[in-house]
């Protein structure tokens, strides 16, 4: 699989705000980054400017895919996998190497963040829907400020990177990653 290789603003956020000021990533929700990574990636890597993201659900309602297409080819495959379940599924994936992504976004809380165990609930300890809709609204109205036109972003890559293509970006921002040997430790986590 061919990775994807993200500038470091893509994961960054530094807040330049006053006090009260609220802005947003990119998305409609609370979740990740990536709605903002694709829209990058797809600009920066392609020369496609990607408005709208839709997601398809694949086994689930938690387990969603984005993709981009050039010329017939899907060029950007990324999935958004929520709940434990969806988790361990994607690693079983890893592991027999049937995994096609070249981005995931992982968390914890089936249907994201604003479904946390840290949110409001219903009294019979279920998830309250209408509470939920209603975060999701207030949270869709906040301003959406994307990170790369942070002025403290701007000054890390300008003053201390010497520039986002330079050797300095590339060598502290940017790693590989190599196949990892099969541990007999005990403490192994079987999924």
């Amino acid at each position: 699989n061919a990775g994807v290789d993200l500038p470091f603003h893509c994961f960054l956020r530094f807040d330049d705000l006053k006090e009260g000021d609220v802005v947003r990533h990119d998305g409609k929700r609370s979740d990740g980054y990536l709605e903002h990574i694709f829209k990058h990636a797809a600009k920066e890597l392609f020369g496609v400017d990607v408005k709208e993201i839709t997601y398809k659900a694949l086994k689930n309602k938690d387990f969603q895919e984005v993709t981009l297409e050039k010329d017939g080819e899907t060029v950007l495959r990324f999935a958004a996998a929520y709940g434990f379940r969806n988790i361990q599924n994607m690693v079983l994936k890893l592991k027999k190497g049937k995994f096609l992504y070249h981005f995931v976004e992982v968390l914890a809380c089936p249907g994201g963040c604003l479904n946390g165990k840290g949110q409001a609930q219903s009294e019979d300890g279920k998830p309250d829907r209408a509470l939920l809709a209603q975060m999701e609204e207030v949270y869709a109205a906040i301003p959406v400020r994307l990170p790369e036109t942070n002025l403290h972003v701007q000054k890390v890559y300008q003053d201390w990177l010497e520039g986002m293509d330079s050797k300095k970006a590339q060598d502290t921002l940017h790693t590989t990653y190599g196949a990892v040997t099969q541990s007999t430790s005990s403490l192994d986590i079987k999924w």
